[in-house]
């Protein structure tokens, strides 16, 4: 695969209109509003992995409509002191897998949640534990459909409030600093990052790596890939001009170009420019929108020209570890 998108030049003036809907705030505040409104309360339960350097616990929260939503929570064994976070969301399909495939933040000396992605945990990994209790409209295989036609109804609405949840959660628990709380994620996990960045601006800092979930017209009309080719399928058969607008509406509440013009912290972006999944333009649509407005916010972005959707791969964790230590 060649490079396929805009000239890095322009890549980095890119700052496209987006269809932004006049009450996107007001969406997502009663949102957020309804979901802490449900009450409960994260709870811990200690596993014994035969680990005497790392604690593990295997945590419960309350996600959106106050639906269980399980993470595996480590942490060094013998930390002192309150200690910084790193909360964590997974890439399309993938699950929270088994507490030994996460084990890098707590050897650094972080709490690193992962929270497992509802519904998902199917498609590649070690499997999930999250069932996603709502029930949808007819929809094209996989997730970017779910509830397309409402964006009350929509999966990605469910998904981006448990990661809000999330960081409500580790701000509860006893030993975690909840002034120190970072959050990170590669593909989705970069999309569901930038939406939490936007709904929680006092994050200390936002990781999003070859983000997914940014500026959806333009992916849908540069590439075939799936997941963004969920939503073509769908259009193909959906010919309706009434339907294909309200898609476009529906997805509007849910574009992390506007998250990113609302985040009020350091971010640290990836991108690759052979990446035909989440196409590089997405992603400095999101990054030259980052914190709009604001005065002295950090944002870097590394980018990868000879690589896809892989990116930067095993070289973004030392790469994110020294980054965010200059931030705390």
């Amino acid at each position: 695969m060649a490079q396929f998108d805009l000239p890095l030049p322009d890549l980095e003036r890119f700052s496209p209109e987006i269809d932004e809907p006049e009450d996107f705030d007001e969406f997502w505040s009663g949102t957020l509003a309804e979901a802490r409104a449900s009450g409960g309360a994260a709870t811990l339960e200690r596993v014994d992995t035969g680990f005497t350097q790392v604690l593990v616990d295997d945590v419960t929260f309350p996600g959106f409509g106050g639906h269980p939503v399980k993470a595996w929570l480590t942490r060094p064994a013998h930390a002192e002191g309150d200690l910084p976070v790193v909360v964590e969301y997974l890439g399309y399909g993938g699950g929270r897998g088994l507490p030994h495939n996460h084990l890098q933040w707590a050897a650094a000396g972080y709490a690193h949640l992962v929270m497992d992605t509802r519904g998902q945990g199917s498609g590649w990994g070690s499997g999930g534990a999250t069932p996603d209790p709502v029930g949808s409209g007819p929809a094209s295989p996989g997730f970017m459909t779910r509830g397309i036609l409402d964006p009350r109804e929509h999966y990605y609405r469910r998904v981006f409030t448990d990661g809000v949840r999330a960081v409500d959660a580790v701000r509860t628990i006893a030993g975690l600093d909840p002034e120190r709380v970072a959050v990170t994620g590669v593909s989705q996990g970069g999309g569901i990052t930038i939406a939490v960045a936007g709904l929680v601006p006092d994050v200390v800092a936002a990781m999003p790596d070859v983000p997914f979930l940014c500026h959806y017209r333009r992916a849908v009309s540069i590439t075939d890939n799936l997941p963004y080719g969920e939503i073509t399928r769908y259009l193909s058969v959906h010919r309706d001009p009434a339907v294909e607008a309200q898609v476009w509406r529906t997805l509007s509440y849910l574009d992390g170009v506007s998250f990113a013009r609302r985040a009020r912290t350091a971010g640290l972006f990836s991108t690759a420019l052979m990446d035909t999944t989440c196409p590089p333009s997405t992603v400095y649509a999101a990054f030259n929108g980052w914190a709009a407005g604001q005065d002295g916010v950090v944002r870097e972005i590394d980018v990868y020209p000879y690589n896809m959707h892989e990116g930067g791969g095993d070289y973004r964790f030392p790469r994110r570890l020294e980054w965010l230590g200059a931030r705390l």
